[in-house]
């Protein structure tokens, strides 16, 4: 796919001139994950604030290593690692849960195409019901759905940043979404998890 490999040629260029001082090369590869970044800290946690820290947390560490960091391909797993790594540390440090996904989120999730305004695109019970069956998933279910549809992550990135085989991601993948289909039919409180 030739498309594919000058996306890699191009990012491993950008990395390659952002480790010798390139400020251009640093601003390109920020502008390229930052949307990525925030969106899954964002879903995570549900606290833009936060998200936004933990965000500029993250590429402080790559701008910090990116000296020593070499392309294998591997990038955007290495980038993800530390932002769900950032988070997990400050939700310790804050001893607290991370709080539920926001409407908007969510939105995105039960497959609206556009966002323009939540209540156009959603009900509240609807949002309401997909928010509690969000929930109701175990915290690994939760990362999967997360990674994928909040991070943009692919299968195998997944499979990268948890250590686990392709094809125990992509069961887990189906089996989150269909217990959210299910959740969201079920009365809390008689789930499966």
């Amino acid at each position: 796919m030739p498309g594919q490999s000058d996306k890699s040629t191009t990012l491993q260029t950008l990395l390659q001139q952002a480790a010798q001082g390139d400020e251009l090369a640093w601003r390109d590869i920020v502008q390229q994950f930052t949307p990525r970044v925030y969106g899954l800290i964002r879903a995570h946690c549900g606290d833009g604030e936060l998200a936004e820290e933990i965000t500029q947390s993250t590429f402080c560490t790559i701008a910090a290593k990116i000296g020593q960091y070499t392309e294998a391909g591997r990038f955007e797993p290495w980038l993800f690692r530390i932002a769900m790594n950032r988070l997990r540390d400050e939700m310790r440090r804050r001893k607290r849960q991370a709080r539920p996904v926001e409407s908007q989120a969510l939105i995105g999730l039960a497959g609206a195409e556009e966002m323009p305004q939540a209540e156009d695109s959603i009900d509240e019970t609807t949002r309401r019901s997909l928010q509690d069956a969000l929930t109701r998933l175990s915290e690994e279910d939760q990362r999967i759905i997360h990674l994928r549809h909040f991070g943009g992550l692919s299968f195998r990135q997944i499979a990268e940043l948890l250590d686990q085989p392709l094809g125990t991601v992509l069961a887990r993948q189906h089996r989150a979404l269909k217990k959210l289909k299910d959740f969201i039919g079920t009365p809390p409180g008689d789930e499966y998890i």
